[in-house]
């Protein structure tokens, strides 16, 4: 690849080391490319998946100020309009917001290798380029952000952005010159159940990168570009709740929110991450953690899968505490008898002495193919926010324990008081909370199964048997009765 003043490239840049030198060598910067928090990215890993369209959704989650999301989107942009000759929509939460993005745009033109000759036209609604990229800044809108249908969709600041306008700007992006459609929509997470959230559990559902990083990969020392005495001063301006929230990335406060943070990240074992697929398009989602052991206790619950929801069955082993999840399965557009046969496949499986469905609304559809041990559960009413609450609780006490499933984690990490306990259509009940709140229902007052104790029980010869009528503590069969005249205590 070659450089030089006039802009002779022979050709687009192929791989991530291309693109950074590329964009350095154009723009003047360095976006960050190392990491420090184990659980965030690098800034450049965002921008580098975004360029080249690796995946046609993504989200950027980073400090405020600190992470320098915006200067990223606009170089980003100027990087796609330039090299790739994109089309590209700026968004911002705000006209001022998608104004910010496009002045910054416009800085990228003083660096000393920039080709100034393709800048066509720079003006507050549009930069044109001559070759034939456009670059525009929307106002939020519902009028304006349905109108252009550029290939890349630039989003900032999107959890002050209202879902309505987000949700009407994703039908903007369409394929073309050669190019993949990509959008990303990058903010602070500062508010525990607006848009950002919204779209952070959108994110699972549809397999969604989301690219995480906070002011220390903008400080990094190897490639970083802020300086830790503004670290300091800023860290006095701003209250520990905003420092923690805003710029270590903590998650928001929210007095609505259904179950502790912390006893959700306890019950999902940060050490066995699962990531889930997308079910978009129907499909299943399926993790098998435990074989059955055959002195284990299980119990297995289902929540149905009605219109656009899915269908979750979940198998606990019981006997130990914490509970331990031990399968786990996840689809949806899947006819009735498929899916009730998963549930049949497991209960036989893994022995479920305890099984539970929701049986609301389902009638026999499912009840003509269900193994007859299930007991439906009707989620209405009083019943249904006992069922939940004592959940609820179970959870915060520490009683389950399950690999870091990505939908499940997600579900319970941002469920509201508002979505568990409303009757709202707005308002959706979790199905994998729902699975997980009917198997703790209908066993945590569970009784251990029954032993047989015997008592004055003869045999034939008028002698007392010891013996269990059933089986013995090593589990072998014992010799069947003598006769039909024994009696024997159950020992609860």
């Amino acid at each position: 690849m070659t450089v030089a003043a006039d802009f002779v490239i022979q050709r687009p840049p192929e791989t991530d080391d291309e693109l950074y030198e590329l964009t350095w060598t154009l723009t003047g910067i360095r976006i960050p490319r190392n990491s420090v928090c184990v659980e965030h990215c690098s800034p450049f890993e965002a921008f580098a998946d975004a360029f080249f369209a690796r995946s046609p959704v993504s989200i950027w989650k980073a400090s405020r100020g600190f992470g320098g999301k915006s200067r990223t989107l606009a170089a980003l942009s100027w990087m796609e309009a330039v090299v790739l000759g994109a089309d590209i929509s700026l968004l911002g939460a705000s006209e001022n917001q998608s104004k910010n993005v496009h002045d910054a745009i416009y800085e990228y033109w003083d660096s000393p290798l920039a080709p100034s000759h393709m800048l066509a036209h720079f003006g507050p609604t549009e930069m044109r380029l001559t070759n034939k990229a456009r670059v525009r800044p929307l106002t939020a809108s519902q009028r304006t952000v349905r109108g252009p249908h550029p290939q890349r969709l630039r989003l900032d600041e999107i959890d002050e952005m209202d879902l309505g306008i987000l949700d009407a700007a994703m039908g903007q992006p369409m394929p073309g010159r050669g190019l993949d459609t990509q959008t990303v929509m990058s903010s602070t997470h500062q508010y525990p159940d607006k848009t950002m959230y919204e779209v952070l559990q959108r994110a699972v559902e549809n397999d969604w990168p989301v690219f995480e990083w906070c002011w220390k990969e903008s400080a990094n020392p190897i490639d970083g570009w802020l300086e830790m005495e503004t670290v300091e001063r800023k860290k006095q301006e701003v209250s520990a709740h905003m420092w923690s929230v805003e710029y270590d990335l903590q998650e928001p406060t929210l007095g609505t929110r259904a179950m502790d943070t912390d006893s959700v990240e306890n019950m999902f074992d940060k050490k066995k991450p699962i990531k889930s697929p997308s079910l978009r398009k129907g499909g299943m989602e399926e993790h098998h953690i435990d074989d059955y052991r055959r002195n284990a206790d299980y119990v297995i619950a289902a929540d149905w899968a009605k219109e656009q929801d899915f269908t979750v069955i979940s198998v606990w082993r019981t006997d130990v505490k914490p509970w331990q999840l031990v399968h786990f399965k996840r689809g949806n557009r899947h006819p009735w008898p498929v899916m009730v046969g998963w549930y049949n496949k497991l209960l036989a499986e893994y022995h479920c002495y305890r099984a539970i469905h929701d049986g609301t609304g389902v009638g026999n559809v499912v009840n003509d193919y269900i193994d007859q041990r299930s007991t439906p559960f009707q989620m209405v009413g009083r019943d249904r926010d006992e069922m939940l609450t004592e959940y609820i609780a179970a959870v915060e006490r520490g009683e389950f324990i399950a690999p870091r499933i990505e939908s499940a984690y997600t579900d319970h990490k941002y469920a509201s008081v508002e979505s568990i306990y409303s009757r709202s259509k707005d308002e959706h009940l979790s199905d994998i909370i729902c699975s997980f709140a009917l198997a703790w229902h209908t066993c945590h007052r569970k009784r251990p199964r029954a032993v047989p104790i015997n008592v004055g029980r003869t045999g034939l010869d008028g002698e007392e048997m010891h013996s269990s009528p059933w089986r013995d503590v090593g589990g072998k069969a014992s010799h069947p009765p003598a006769s039909n005249t024994f009696s024997f205590d159950l020992r609860i």
